[in-house]
């Protein structure tokens, strides 16, 4: 399969993090044709890429840009999401670690297209190695020119800030981003207004993710038709997909959208470790688990994973052998969402914590088949009824647990007749339930 690297092709490259290697390799390159077109120009080019948000969302890039009000007389800001922390997800902190300088000229590029002059990079406060080469590297595109006043004689300004995140998961959802980035509580904001028209400090902010911002310098380049002919035709251009869990070879590669799942696992990861495919999360921990059967048929796609009622996500994919313990997979995911909830929904704050507790009480012995229906109950009164989507990201990957392993919960229960709301009250008052 021949194609383009447009996010690792310098990864190889010794001391591919210096501005000075990188202008060697084709770094910046894109701008003196950035520069030679109007901003709406780019927008248009995005716009026929096709290209979707890679943080998960899988919006269409250019479509969002457009939603900045053409009128407005306020300042715009671009802000990338570097807060990569959903569990199984590792690969905006390689683009951000091997080359740094590739995400500033995808800063320069989104941020002149949106016509804006201040970009922040809000970064997860764990990654404290890529801070410090990001920090370094921006101080590098100053230094030669292509950040600050007047960048390369264009007219153009554009200042580039990293803010470090304290480690809370909710603020990878972009008004939680935005109100740290204010210096609040790391909480999301109840939309209307939307953060392209009313974001940070009040005024039109579009958000992206690493690599989404990332693909730009090469669409700027070669422009959106050739980066919609890569992959398929819902699923444009390539994507860094990893993989982890029991597989031989644990890693990320940078493909073009379409390969099989099975062919990827074997291809690359160099098949399932220690016995056979038994679940398959696609995109981090909040995408719901496939079986081994539905894999069969499933490609590293938008659409087929949305054919298969799941998504893809960050593509970041979680293998799981035929002796996995289900339950115990599933307590660990429970366990992050309620310990993550920032508390400000009840359906979220309440109901990731009654899914845990469910949970060691299954594991505990303590537990009824009804309890099983319960889990899945709580799942359906959690998921759309807050002003974000992190309820959703709990209850999915249960609801899915549940209904595609049921055996192996039923191990671990015993059958009764008591009504699923008195259990329920049992467990909000921690009561033990007589059986």
């Amino acid at each position: 399969m021949e194609f383009e690297l447009m996010l690792t092709k310098r990864f190889s490259i010794k001391d591919n993090h210096k501005i000075a290697v990188v202008l060697q390799h084709d770094g910046y390159a894109s701008l003196e044709k950035l520069f030679s077109m109007k901003p709406e120009e780019v927008v248009q080019e995005v716009i026929k890429s096709k290209l979707k948000g890679r943080g998960g969302a899988a919006f269409p890039t250019g479509q969002k840009w457009t939603f900045i009000p053409k009128d407005t007389t306020k300042p715009i800001y671009l802000c990338i999401n570097a807060d990569e922390s959903e569990p199984g997800t590792f690969t905006d902190r390689y683009i951000m670690e091997y080359d740094p300088h590739l995400l500033i000229e995808g800063i320069i590029c989104t941020a002149y297209a949106i016509k804006s002059h201040t970009a922040y990079i809000y970064i997860r406060g764990e990654y404290v190695k890529q801070y410090n080469i990001l920090l370094k590297a921006l101080e590098e595109a100053y230094q030669y020119g292509f950040l600050g006043k007047n960048i390369k004689n264009s007219g153009y300004d554009l200042d580039v800030y990293i803010h470090r995140g304290a480690g809370a998961y909710i603020c990878g959802e972009e008004t939680g981003l935005i109100e740290s980035l204010e210096g609040k509580k790391g909480q999301p904001r109840i939309k209307p207004p939307f953060p392209a028209v009313e974001g940070l400090f009040g005024c039109p902010t579009i958000v992206n993710n690493v690599k989404t911002v990332s693909h730009i310098p090469w669409i700027v380049k070669n422009g959106g038709e050739a980066f919609a002919k890569i992959g398929t035709e819902e699923s444009t251009g390539t994507n860094i997909f990893g993989i982890s869990g029991h597989v031989n070879q644990p890693g990320y590669w940078e493909l073009p959208f379409g390969m099989h799942v099975l062919e990827f696992i074997e291809k690359y990861a160099k098949g399932v470790k220690n016995g056979k495919l038994k679940g398959f999360i696609p995109g981090g921990s909040s995408t719901p688990i496939l079986t081994a059967k539905e894999c069969e048929d499933l490609y590293l796609s938008y659409e087929s994973m949305r054919s298969h009622g799941t998504f893809l996500g960050t593509g970041g994919m979680i293998v799981m052998n035929e002796h996995t313990d289900m339950v115990k997979a599933l307590k660990t995911l429970t366990r992050f969402y309620s310990e993550e909830s920032c508390g400000q929904c009840t359906p979220c704050r309440e109901g990731t914590s009654w899914l845990d507790r469910l949970l060691d009480r299954i594991l505990a012995g303590e537990a009824t088949t009804k309890e099983l229906d319960l889990l899945v109950e709580i799942s359906d009164n959690m998921e759309g009824r807050t002003i974000c989507a992190l309820a959703a990201a709990c209850a999915m990957p249960v609801r899915s647990f549940v209904t595609k392993f049921r055996s192996d919960f039923e191990k671990y229960v015993k059958p009764v007749s008591i009504p699923v709301h008195k259990i329920a009250e049992k467990i909000i008052t921690k009561e033990p339930v007589n059986i």
